[in-house]
């Protein structure tokens, strides 16, 4: 049997351990979700702080004859290696589309990915989008595949997508630390059906892809990301509702990109900090649940100001504790790349000082 047929036959098995079921034309049945078995308490900290990237655009940019250098180097390397040999990077994040338009973010492209960060001995978070492309507050649109689904329906092609994913890896022996379900759902996920004005919906997704991962890594960190993590009240406004409509979910994860319109201002970085580090302290004691950074990152024609900052930001949360890490979005990224990206940390395909901050 070949692994893509072992693959199918595997995840056909494990949607039907949730009896998600249709028979001809009929709607699905309601989805008996099974409850994960009582555990004990996740630990709230981890003694190696996670100083990661998320490096998803890294195969795109290969293929498109981009090349990475060490400083002073004409020879071409690996980035991922160079981050972690030069600047002290322990973890990469990964984010995973359904069905892309092209092949990159799709799960064979992720897989690439994960396979190397394996071989260097990464430690892996799989940040699941739902979607086709981009998801985050203002696109968390429905994969076309999944478009005329109900939301029992909905919640059985999450469970399957995840299985899919994490039974991949599992395949090859790779196990990721932690997995977002949805990627900046600050209003809900596969919208409309799972938007976050139907809080009792979306905690049902959420719990598709808890249980789904679970099943398959019962010792990952279930991960609720959010955008802005200096601005309090949507934290507090969407782990009520999900809470209140019995979502599950093990760490809560931010986004951080401090800067002022002109990405100058020396005091904004500062200011957006302080408001992220007391919205962490809040959150942990009313949830008591640790926390992550999932996504960072400032202009990159500041590399000096963006090592304050994130140097700023490491020793201000590795203190705390209970926050598990810091990952830098695509820091590989040159200036402008794909049609806008400007908070990479490479010039000339060499990093910057920016990522000193991730030195021990």
């Amino acid at each position: 049997m070949t692994f893509k047929k072992l693959l199918k036959f595997s995840s056909l098995a494990f949607i039907s351990a949730f009896a998600f079921s249709a028979c001809g034309g009929d709607e699905p049945a309601d989805p008996e979700v099974p409850d994960t078995p009582e555990r004990p308490e996740l630990p709230e900290t981890t003694s190696n702080f996670a100083k990661g990237a998320d490096m998803s655009w890294l195969t795109q940019m290969e293929d498109e004859g981009l090349e990475f250098f060490a400083p002073g180097s004409s020879v071409p390397t690996d980035p991922m290696k160079l981050l972690k040999d030069t600047k002290g990077m322990n973890a990469l994040r990964l984010r995973v589309w359904v069905n892309p338009a092209d092949k990159y973010n799709g799960i064979d492209d992720v897989m690439a990915k994960a396979r190397r960060a394996n071989a260097l001995g990464l430690r892996l978070m799989i940040d699941f989008h739902f979607s086709d492309t981009w998801a985050d507050p203002s696109h968390q649109a429905t994969p076309e595949a999944w478009k005329n689904h109900d939301i029992n329906a909905l919640a059985t092609a999450v469970a399957s997508h995840v299985a899919e994913m994490l039974g991949a890896l599992k395949a090859e022996g790779i196990t990721p630390e932690w997995v977002q379900i949805g990627n900046e759902t600050t209003q809900g996920m596969l919208w409309p059906l799972g938007s976050l004005d139907n809080p009792a919906n979306f905690a049902q997704l959420v719990n598709a892809g808890y249980n789904a991962a679970k099943l398959l890594a019962p010792d990952v960190k279930v991960v609720i990301h959010l955008d802005k993590g200096e601005d309090s009240w949507r934290y507090t406004n969407l782990f009520a509702k999900l809470i209140d409509n019995g979502g599950k979910f093990d760490m809560i994860g931010m986004s951080l990109y401090p800067e002022s319109p002109d990405d100058q201002n020396p005091t904004e970085w500062k200011a957006a900090t302080d408001r992220c580090v007391a919205n962490i302290k809040t959150l942990h004691t009313v949830y008591k649940k640790p926390i992550i950074i999932c996504e960072t990152g400032m202009h990159y024609a500041q590399p000096q100001m963006t090592k304050e900052w994130l140097s700023y930001l490491r020793n201000a949360t590795e203190a705390l504790g209970y926050v598990d890490g810091i990952f830098y979005w695509e820091p590989q990224a040159p200036a402008g790349y794909n049609g806008g990206y400007f908070k990479g940390c490479f010039q000339n395909g060499s990093p910057t000082e920016a990522l000193d901050a991730f030195k021990d």
